[in-house]
């Protein structure tokens, strides 16, 4: 239970991370405005938010791990949001960025 609650915050991380930094994007690159990049960063606020209810208690390893969630979250995000079409490096690239994760943050220690 532990491993899913950690999973779902890190999706719940990323949207807010991704989410964020492309409404800022938009605000700025698109001209749609200060609303736009307002909410932005209300939503990377709430990303750094979301990060620390992780149940892992280190800084680093949360961080480093996201780091990953960060790269296919991204590629996923420009699929939905813009239209992207990850080639197959694309998606190599964020599978062993999500096994990078795996490792991190849920491997055995003693």
């Amino acid at each position: 239970m532990v491993v899913l609650r950690s999973i779902g915050l890190f999706v719940l991380a990323a949207l807010a991370e991704i989410g964020g930094a492309w409404l800022v994007w938009q605000g700025v690159r698109e001209h749609r405005g200060w609303i736009w990049i307002g909410a932005g960063v209300i939503a990377l606020g709430l990303y750094g938010f979301v990060a620390t209810l992780q149940p892992d208690a280190s800084f680093g390893r949360i961080l480093a791990a996201y780091g990953g969630v960060f790269v296919a979250g991204s590629l996923a995000w420009g699929v939905v949001a813009d239209g992207y079409r990850p080639d197959r490096f694309d998606v190599i690239g964020a599978l062993i960025c999500l096994a990078g994760v795996a490792l991190i943050m849920y491997a055995p220690r003693g």
